[in-house]
């Protein structure tokens, strides 16, 4: 009961949001300390506080929680080797924004502008890691079959939108007599060695990476068990969720060089996922699976920050 007690008590309380946030920070503060990481602590600090709007703005967990936002933040901080990159901060605010002015266009017969406004976010993340132009795809499948806002407007709308930071690139690239700047970016598309070489990773980064897996799984396989409680337009999101956390951890599996932007990417997707499980199961079971949950994130949090063969 005790156990049981814990995770309810901690899974509803207003207080977890502010008691994480000040861990996150603590945690931030060795990296402040050791690497003056200012832009990148603003940075997570933004991104948690749009993970806090896009729980509060879709209703994704039917209860009062704040399980998403502290389940990102406390991913976040355990894969501390992530901080020190201000290209990796930025592309982690892009995606936020992107989801959320993509779910705004839901069953929106005149949702151009939010997609748009969502494929620009991801255009603008694609100047930071060039390689995310391939979940484009899915994004237009998912524009069909969970925003339900599929048209020859949205499509042109999206494309229009993925363009507009590249006008402005552009542009600077001529100011800056350095045309050929755009061209080598996008060649980036085309390198695809070594593929698979998944073992080319320290081991607390694979560590980190199959423990996000196992959160991710937990919480897929307790979502589609359980989706039935949840309203459709929910649903239909946490299927989004579900896509692009699997094509993140696939492309981790064949391009494992692009790591680190790609781990960030199933973060975001990853914290609904276990946001979800965490603050809406209530057996014994599962209050022993979160205890050890937090252990093993608060042990490769440690393990990330203070090793000094693996940390930064």
């Amino acid at each position: 009961m005790v156990n049981k007690s814990l995770q309810r008590k901690i899974a509803t309380s207003r207080y977890a949001l502010p008691l994480t946030s000040i861990y996150a920070l603590g945690v931030c503060a060795y990296a402040l300390m050791e690497h003056q990481l200012w832009i990148q602590t603003a940075c997570l600090a933004l991104a948690s506080f749009m993970m806090v709007q896009l729980n509060n703005a879709y209703a994704l967990i039917r209860i009062y929680s704040r399980m998403v936002s502290c389940s990102f933040l406390v991913l976040c901080t355990m894969a501390a080797f992530l901080l020190p990159s201000l290209e990796g901060s930025l592309l982690q605010l892009c995606i936020i924004a992107f989801f959320l002015f993509f779910f705004r266009g839901y069953q929106d017969n005149r949702a151009t502008g939010w997609v748009f406004y969502a494929f620009a976010m991801w255009g603008i993340a694609s100047i930071f890691f060039v390689q995310i132009l391939y979940f484009v795809p899915i994004l237009w499948v998912i524009l069909y079959t969970n925003i339900l806002a599929g048209s020859v407007k949205t499509l042109c709308a999206s494309l229009l939108g993925l363009s507009v930071p590249y006008w402005f690139l552009a542009g600077y690239d001529v100011w800056m007599d350095n045309p050929t700047e755009l061209i080598l970016h996008f060649q980036q598309l085309a390198l695809f060695q070594p593929i698979g070489q998944i073992q080319q990773l320290p081991f607390n980064q694979l560590l980190t990476c199959g423990f996000l897996i196992i959160l991710a799984m937990t919480g897929t396989i307790h979502f589609f068990r359980h989706s039935y409680n949840d309203k459709i337009r929910t649903r239909m999101f946490y299927e989004v969720f579900v896509v692009i956390d699997a094509a993140a951890f696939i492309f981790i599996f064949l391009q494992p060089q692009h790591y680190s932007e790609l781990l960030r990417i199933s973060i975001i997707t990853t914290a609904p996922l276990i946001g979800h499980f965490l603050a809406l199961t209530r057996t014994r079971i599962t209050n022993i699976a979160f205890c050890m949950m937090l252990v093993i994130a608060l042990t490769l949090t440690a393990i990330n920050l203070w090793v000094p063969s693996l940390s930064f």
